[in-house]
């Protein structure tokens, strides 16, 4: 067959062969795409009821359209040959990957969760899959998961093909009632979904023998050993899922993959504060104490502690605490252990500053956060123009006590001065503080600062990029929806560039107005080669988290989540970021946990409010969800927050008047200008059934790039309304093909 072509297709080469049938990868030169083909045998092609199940397979899968499942494009005949047209994918059985190496469990979790998502679409269409086993799952490079071969699907109506007596399946993977040929339902799928989850988590099967009918004996009569004494990891409650999903009788199995699901989410549920391996190298700089006659002086003190976590956190063998979470600890009454044990840090820095006049005198000291020894102790006396040079003498006095050797760029980083001027840094930090606060009068103020900053040390790198970033955050908040801010933000980054050509600043700028332009694509890149230039920048890790997220590229986002919150683990927007995946997952319950932390940590930012607010919307936790809502628009009537979150609760009652209402026209211009809020104004919509509208919205959101296909498709639930749809389906194969397309 290889080489030969039959209607458009080309054959490539042979995937494999079963009972069913041969697979090979071929070339649709119609379409210029690659895709398998699997042909039916000719010796069962001459049996009229094995044809029959073969159309039927080809109509079960067809029938089905979801990211775990592969896609069916065409059932052909040609010149007596039958086959069936389908997706290609680039990856390998999941059976391979369990002998190859023994997954994570944090793996086996992912796995089996999209597993479980596959089957709880098919059985939501009534149809029976009565073959999953770990060679019929493959798993692509990034990691998803598409189920194969329908070829044993039970249809409702088509039982006949059954007869009695005869075993369908593959032995291993069968159920009890299903080893006895008797009539079975999806409840046979959760059990083979159990032994693929046990197989996934010991490495072998959970029944055993030499031959089949010893292997259908300790099916029927058997239990297996508990997975847990063959792998000491396993969560409880993974055990139990297990256990579960292997029940004889089906009555007291999981009686629908919604519940297999719900449980599977449980034992994984991620703690508000990651827990982090202990690193070797790892140190916090706590924020130096002022202890100056003036009070007033604070800003010098702040100043001292953001130089030195600058100078330190430019050495890649050293994880340093971002300036951001270090803040958060000024005035702490925590010890020196308990602060290492939070961060799981080794070595503290702590200090003060006493400021008189024009002198200076700094007293430094290293601690080891687990032993509170000292490690090393400094007094520096001096004057305000010194305060630069004391500031490198004490980096690199840590960087002596910790051993640490230094690459020339990282010492010549040391060496470098950001801002030459105690007192324009100073405006840059109150700076940054203000831009978090998402509000028209935070910036304003953000802005007065970092010019004031400029008019002292002329075009500066940081405060060219706060600057930027203020303007950015202006459209990105939904307060002011004109281009003419991004054109500001972009004019800051082309300064900056003059001055630094390769910034992390620049490049992390320039990625933000990407994707406020509808350019998720673009913007990725950028972040990706800030990061390049500086792998521990939060804020590039924070914004590539939500990019990912948002456009269905989830798994990519966790690892970036894990790296944020282990540099940054005090800030509360980052909680509010690491949210992101789990709601485009579909994880709602889990979202909740890490918003909720979000909000607690600074219940006065709006922004923690609205996204608290939505996610309480998803979980159906409607008064507390309205209160909040009422709370918004009893503070900040006017804002964008508070207005959509209006439009939210009136449109979950039905009130349409109410919810229409609170859609002034300054708020729709701001959301229609951005892919995210374009898509939650669609949710509104469509609660209200208001489907032109939902429709308009939604595609103005896609066209701005939103591209989350899996999200829109099937988890979104306030989308419930327009499924099914012909222009539904037809805007989602749009969606698909760019989200497919999407390079990461």
């Amino acid at each position: 067959m290889i080489g030969k072509t039959i209607s458009q297709y080309k054959i490539l080469a042979k995937l494999g062969e079963g009972g069913m049938g041969v697979v090979y990868k071929a070339e649709d030169t119609r379409l210029e795409r690659i895709v398998a083909i699997k042909f039916l045998p000719r010796h069962i092609a001459a049996n009229a009821e094995e044809r029959e199940r073969f159309k039927i397979e080809a109509k079960a899968a067809a029938a089905l359209n979801h990211p775990n499942i592969a896609t069916i494009h065409a059932i052909e005949e040609v010149d007596d040959e039958m086959f069936i047209v389908m997706e290609f994918i680039d990856g390998q059985e999941l059976k391979k990957e369990v002998i190859s190496d023994q997954l994570s469990v944090n793996s086996v979790i992912d796995i089996a969760a999209q597993i479980a998502e596959g089957l709880k679409a098919a059985h939501a269409k009534g149809i029976t899959h009565r073959d999953i086993k770990s060679s019929n799952i493959m798993v692509t490079e990034s990691g998803q998961v598409k189920i194969m071969d329908f070829g044993l699907a039970k249809i409702g109506g088509d039982v006949h093909l059954t007869k009695a007596g005869v075993t369908l399946g593959t032995a291993a993977y069968m159920s009890p009632e299903q080893a006895r040929g008797e009539v079975v339902d999806q409840r046979t799928d959760i059990w083979a979904f159990g032994v693929v989850l046990y197989e996934m988590l010991t490495g072998r099967l959970p029944f055993r023998g030499e031959y089949e009918a010893a292997m259908m004996y300790s099916i029927l009569n058997e239990e297996p050993v508990a997975a847990s004494s063959v792998r000491s990891d396993i969560p409880p409650a993974l055990e139990h899922i297990v256990m579960r999903t292997l029940a004889k009788n089906p009555s007291q199995r999981y009686q629908t993959m919604s519940e297999v699901l719900q449980d599977l989410k449980q034992p994984v549920s991620t703690p508000v504060l990651v827990a982090l391996p202990k690193a070797d190298k790892a140190i916090v700089v706590l924020p130096f104490q002022n202890i100056s006659p003036d009070p007033e002086n604070a800003y010098f003190s702040d100043g001292l502690t953001e130089e030195i976590i600058t100078d330190l956190s430019s050495i890649q063998s050293l994880r340093v605490i971002s300036r951001t979470s270090a803040m958060k600890l000024k005035g702490t009454d925590k010890d020196v252990k308990t602060i290492g044990r939070e961060l799981q840090v080794q070595y503290v820095l702590e200090g003060s500053v006493r400021k008189a006049g024009n002198n200076l005198r700094i007293t430094a000291q290293l601690i080891d956060a687990a032993t509170d020894a000292h490690l090393w102790a400094e007094k520096y006396n001096g004057t305000v123009d010194d305060i630069f040079d004391i500031q490198e003498k004490v980096s690199r006095a840590i960087v002596a006590a910790l051993k640490v050797k230094l690459s020339p760029e990282e010492n010549q980083k040391i060496a470098e001065r950001p801002i030459p001027d105690a007192q324009a840094y100073d405006y840059y930090i109150r700076a940054r503080h203000e831009i978090l606060q998402f509000s028209a009068e935070s910036l304003e103020r953000a802005l007065k600062l970092l010019q004031q900053g400029l008019d002292i040390v002329g075009d500066n790198v940081l405060l060219l990029a706060g600057k930027g970033y203020a303007y950015w955050q202006f459209f990105n908040a939904g307060i002011k929806a004109d281009d003419a801010v991004l054109q500001e933000a972009e004019n800051c980054a082309q300064r900056l560039f003059a001055l630094q050509p390769e910034s992390v600043y620049g490049y992390r700028l320039l990625g933000l107005i990407q994707v406020s332009r509808g350019n998720p694509q673009q913007c990725v890149r950028h972040l990706k080669r800030a990061l390049m230039i500086d792998p521990n920048d939060p804020d590039s890790l924070m914004w590539l988290t939500l990019v990912y997220s948002t456009s269905g590229k989830s798994h990519l986002a966790e690892p970036l989540i894990q790296r944020l919150l282990e540099l940054d683990p005090l800030t509360p927007s980052n909680y509010m970021f690491a949210c992101a995946p789990k709601i485009y997952d579909g994880r709602f319950a889990e979202a909740l946990q890490s918003i909720r932390a979000s909000y607690e940590l600074d219940t006065q930012n709006i922004a923690h409010r609205f996204f608290y607010f939505y996610v309480l919307l998803l979980n159906r936790h409607f008064a507390e969800a309205y209160a909040l809502a009422d709370l918004m628009r009893n503070e900040a009537p006017e804002h964008f927050y508070a207005r959509l979150s209006l439009f939210f609760k009136h449109a979950s009652l039905g009130e349409k008047a109410d919810a229409v209402a609170a859609l002034t026209e300054s708020i729709k211009t701001a959301a229609r200008a951005d892919w995210q809020y374009s898509t939650l104004v669609a949710d509104g919509y469509a609660l209200l059934n208001e489907k032109d509208q939902a429709y308009d919205w939604l595609e103005n959101g896609i066209g701005r790039g939103f591209s989350n296909y899996p999200y829109l498709a099937r988890l979104d639930p306030l989308l419930e309304n327009l499924r099914g749809e012909e222009r539904f389906e037809k805007l989602m194969a749009k969606v698909k093909d760019v989200w497919e397309k999407f390079e990461a």
